[in-house]
């Protein structure tokens, strides 16, 4: 998607779209006042209204709501701008031109961000398609009232774009193509960014005592990988760095407690959080972030070869405790133990928040557009909430009651990996708790909101969302960095 800014006078090329964004009660006048009138069109956030034959040069007008005008702010303009874009984007037209009121060069910039977060698509194995279903659209005009500062102030958006949609493409590929070694090679090649990336294989973590994340993928013929992705962007490069540690289970058949044959297929986007933190890395690069950050990713296959982990087994992690797996399908926080705990130790991080698709106990929770936030530390909790509402990407806060550890009692071992339905995301969190050696730490169980099926949010197409590298970035850019 090539965008352009440009100002209210500058002629609309052939073959184009306008989108006119309309506030609530906003007075409309003639022709379009009758339509409106006409299809019940006011104004209300997420409404359109298609007219094919406007006045003046554009092809094709549509009048886009923008909700109430006090209310509108740079989400507003990147939903009402995707919104517009998912109007006309299949309709043969080749431009989309967004007008805005009155828009400063922030939310211009910000209604481009929209429109490429809209136009992801992940189509490199459709060979079939008919021309028609494809999107058409392939420039897209923000006017701005000074499209020079609108220029200006989207680099760092279009960096993030970027990233996000590096993350939405290794969560959207088939398990066949991405496994353990292809992911890393993907992230390997971010160096062109200017990242650090070194990657560790079995050998490696064997010689560092981390057999809770090898007993994950010992059933596998794909060879597991820890990737240490750095990023010294400080002005102080021995400053002391945040970290970031993202569950990366490529494709997860739950192993010998597998998992129902139905939906099975979906789990190839069991590495989501890894796939987050990759995108997040990728940013911080891509706009040049002024902060030391670490990222690892615990990448594994879990599957039910004869040389696969078996309930009951005890695994001793890399910190030492030992671990009894009472289910084989409660992976990911035998992953995070010895990747979290490989970070704190080798890094001293200023705080370390893990990402994963954990638990479908937090779809029960919270449904289908909250992640659950579990974190031992007050302040950090604070600024992750604060950049989830800046960024939209909901969170919910919940809670660590240390009397529920007592579900993941071990009669064996130091601690069992489940402690049965009753509070499944909440012992899965104290399980990882147990591996952070007092750090302040958080853990996004983004289980709910890392692939959406049928999406209300115009910004996030079916399918892979890229959820957590904006509100990381977010938090980033307003906490840590300077």
């Amino acid at each position: 998607m090539e965008i352009e800014f440009v100002a209210a006078t500058a002629a609309a090329p052939p073959k184009t779209a306008v989108a006119r964004i309309v506030f609530e009660g906003a007075g409309l006048e003639g022709q379009l006042a009758k339509a409106a009138t006409g299809s019940r069109f006011t104004g209300a956030k997420g409404q359109t209204l298609d007219i094919l034959a406007p006045e003046g040069d554009a092809a094709r007008l549509v009048l886009v709501g923008a909700g109430k005008a006090e209310a509108f702010d740079a989400l507003g303009a990147e939903h009402a701008a995707a919104t517009a874009y998912n109007a006309v984007k299949s309709s043969g037209l080749e431009t989309l031109r967004v007008e805005l009121p009155t828009a400063s060069a922030e939310l211009a910039a910000r209604a481009a961000l929209g429109v490429r977060l809209a136009s992801y698509r992940f189509d490199k194995y459709r060979t079939k398609e008919p021309a028609e279903k494809k999107p058409s659209i392939a420039t897209t005009q923000v006017v701005a009232g000074d499209p020079d500062a609108a220029l200006a102030a989207f680099p760092p958006l279009a960096a993030l774009a970027d990233a996000v949609s590096f993350s939405r493409d290794l969560v959207s590929e088939p398990a066949n193509i991405l496994y353990p070694v292809e992911f890393a090679r993907r992230v390997k090649e971010l160096e062109s960014l200017g990242l650090e990336i070194e990657i560790l294989g079995e050998d490696a973590m064997k010689a560092l005592g981390m057999g809770s994340l090898l007993g994950v993928g010992q059933g596998s013929v794909r060879e597991s990988q820890l990737v240490v992705i750095r990023w010294n962007g400080a002005e102080d490069k021995n400053a002391q760095p945040v970290a970031f540690i993202g569950k990366g289970v490529c494709f997860d058949t739950g192993g010998i407690s597998i998992k129902p044959a139905d939906g099975m297929e979906d789990m190839k986007w069991d590495m989501g959080g890894a796939g987050a933190v990759a995108g997040l890395m990728h940013v911080l690069a891509g706009r040049q972030a002024k902060v030391n950050a670490v990222g690892i990713l615990g990448l594994v296959e879990n599957m039910p070869d004869g040389n696969a982990q078996r309930p009951g087994d005890v695994v001793t992690s890399m910190s030492g405790q030992t671990i009894e797996v009472i289910n084989t399908d409660a992976e990911g926080r035998l992953v995070l133990a010895d990747a979290i705990w490989y970070c704190q130790d080798r890094f001293k991080p200023k705080f370390m928040v893990d990402l994963a698709t954990l638990t479908g106990a937090i779809i029960i929770s919270l449904g289908n557009d909250y992640a659950g936030l579990f974190s031992n530390n007050d302040e950090l909790a604070g600024n992750l909430l604060a950049a989830s509402t800046a960024e939209g990407e909901p969170l919910w806060r919940m809670p660590l009651p240390d009397q529920y550890n007592k579900q993941i009692d071990s009669q064996i071992a130091d601690m069992k990996n489940t402690g049965g339905r009753p509070g499944g995301s909440i012992t899965a969190a104290l399980f990882i708790q147990k591996f952070v050696n007092g750090l302040p730490w958080a853990h996004l169980d983004i289980a709910s909101t890392a692939w959406k099926k049928g999406s209300t949010v115009p910004t996030l197409p079916e399918g892979a969302t890229g959820y957590g590298v904006r509100l990381l970035n977010r938090m980033v850019a307003d906490k840590y960095e300077g």
